[in-house]
Order: C-alpha cells, then structure tokens, then sequence
C-alpha cells in the first residue's frame, strides 16, 4: 500500500496562464454571470437549462455542440438562459470506466493528468470565447477547483459527492452558484443539509491553508432521482415530491429557494428519451402551483450531436458515458420548452 509519484509536480498557475480569458470576454462572462445570479436569486424569471453532453470526451464534438446551442441561445434568450454542461471528471460508482477528459484527454489512449489539466482549461476557455456560452462543471474534487474558478460559471456537487464534508464546505467559498444533487438513495435530508452547509460560513484547511468562508447563499437543490436497494430506479421530480422540497427550504430558513430537475439519471433510468417527457410534465407542475412555479425554474437535459450512447469514441459527437439526447431532438426540447413559456 503506497502513494507513488508519476511525474513533475503540477504547477496550476502555469496551467492558466496559457488560457487567460482577455478583459473583453471576462467582462462579458461577468454580465452573463451575474444574469445567472439573478435568475437563481428570482430577479429574472426566466428558465435556467443546464445542458450538454454527460461527459465532454472529445474536444472538437464538444466544440460543435456548443456551436450550435450558441446559436439556439441567442432564438430563445427572452425566455431561457442557457449555460453548457462541460464536465470533464467523471464519478464511477467503483471506480471503474472513463472517469473523465481531466484523467483521459483523449478517451482512445491511456490516461494522463496532466495533459488532462491542459485539456479542461482549454475547453473551457474556448468554448466561452469561441461561443459566448458560459460554462458548468461538476466540482468532483474540490482540490482542483483553483484550476477552473476563474471560467467556471455553474458548479454541480453530484450525488456521491454532496454527504462529503469538504466538497459542502469548498461550496461555501464558491463566488458562483452551487447546485447540489440529492444522493443515489433519494435522501433528501442529506442535500438539504448540504445546502445548509454550504449557504454558511465555514472554517476548514484548504491546500495547506486555514481558511473562512463567507457563505454561498447561491447554492440550492438539484432532484435527480434515486436508486432503491433493489436497483430500481425511483423518480423525484413529482408534484409531491416538489412540494415536499419546496416545504423543507421553508422550514429550514434557507435562502434563494430554486429547484432545477435533472431530467436523465434515475428521473429517466437513463432512457434519454424520457427526458423530454419528464421537462413536459414539469412544466404542468408549474401551471398547477404557484410555489412551484417560483421555485422549480430550471432543468438539468443530457444532450450532443447524436442520440444515445457508444461503448467505444466511434460516431462523432455520440456519448461514451449516459444516453444523451441527440441534436435534432435538443432543439425540438427547447423550442417546446419556449413555446410552453410563452403562452
């Protein structure tokens, strides 16, 4: 049993300096950043989507999704908000599979982290200065957040991650939303107390370094479904269950109460094509209640170029990780979801 160095020590600041966003494009991603606050905050009430590929594999595919919803951005803008899914480290449940572009730049050849580190910094900044989106990621380890706070718009704290002490109290530092994912077994107690956490001030060592935090008051819920002990997958985007979240953010006094609905996952048991059903019957809870409407404005879709999924980085722009929703049907989604607003 040992920890074995396999190469130079890292040195992030060198890491970044090669892609500096320039004060043109951080002025923009800050006016975007702070429309994003402002939605989460119930200032702007249009509806947030969280969207792109389960995993971003392969740069250039990755690049020509977000091509495209720049352009589909900019049809529905009165309406929807939309920052990209990016993410590039991937939680497995034991440990096994293509974890990630950060471990495996290219998902063809053996993993290298450094050149991993390279890769995420650079898709990142090209897709905000190659298209104007913004970008999210997941914060799978909060140690390497420092590689990508200065780009990064939206953090998501997934489902094996959000009972983790470090990754609630890293959240609490964030000066960007957190969402936090209920766990794999439903407990919505757990995410809540995550947010809790997070919202707060805390006090924790961080590389090396005593730190206080000053609260994220940006952090708020993602339901993304659960997995009984049997493996069964069992949904939580429903009337009740909405209801029953929206309740515990009363009780428990939290701030900036917003729900985003991850439509794949154990919502859909990973048949991407159920996401659109589950953004439509949503869409009718809102209609239905007026705190739902206030409080659920925001989905979380897995889509690319190609619908499904591959074993092996074959077909351009198809997923090697969950099911996605291919480009034809992306763009029918969010036209439905448009058309739904503005009525």
């Amino acid at each position: 049993m040992a920890f074995i160095e396999k190469g130079q020590e890292i040195d992030i600041e060198a890491i970044k300096a090669a892609t500096q966003l320039s004060p043109e494009v951080l002025r923009y991603k800050e006016v975007r950043d702070q429309e994003l606050a402002a939605i989460i905050s119930g200032e702007d009430d249009r509806i947030l989507l969280v969207m792109g590929p389960c995993s971003s594999d392969n740069e250039e595919a990755v690049l020509e999704y977000a091509r495209r919803l720049a352009d589909l951005q900019k049809k529905v803008a009165d309406k929807i908000f939309i920052v990209m899914r990016v993410y590039t480290a991937k939680p497995r449940t034991n440990g096994d599979g293509y974890k990630g572009l950060i471990h495996q730049p290219n998902a063809s050849e053996a993993p290298s982290l450094i050149n991993g580190l390279q890769a995420v910094r650079q898709l990142h900044y090209r897709v905000i200065t190659e298209t104007g989106l913004t970008t999210a990621d997941e914060m799978l380890y909060p140690s390497n957040l420092l590689l990508v706070d200065d780009l990064v718009s939206y953090h998501a704290v997934g489902a094996r991650s959000v009972e983790d002490q470090e990754h609630r109290f890293v959240a609490s530092g964030i000066d960007a939303p957190v969402g936090m994912k209920n766990p794999t077994s439903g407990n919505l107690g757990v995410m809540f107390n995550a947010i809790y956490a997070a919202q707060n001030k805390q006090t924790f060592l961080y590389h090396g370094q005593e730190v206080e935090t000053s609260g994220n008051p940006l952090a708020h819920v993602i339901l993304r479904g659960a997995m009984n002990e049997y493996g069964k997958n069992e949904p939580n985007f429903y009337y009740e269950t909405l209801l029953n979240a929206i309740n515990r953010y009363e009780t428990m006094g939290l701030e900036k109460p917003f729900i985003i609905i991850d439509t794949n996952h154990d919502n859909s048991g990973k048949q991407y094509m159920e996401q659109i059903r589950i953004v439509r019957q949503s869409l009718l809870n809102r209609d239905w209640n007026e705190k739902i409407k206030k409080t659920v404005r925001g989905f979380m879709i897995e889509s690319y170029l190609a619908d499904g999924r591959q074993n092996q980085p074959e077909v351009f722009g198809c997923s090697i990780t969950d099911p996605c929703l291919g480009w034809e049907n992306t763009v029918a989604l969010v036209e439905e979801i448009y058309t739904t607003l503005t009525k």
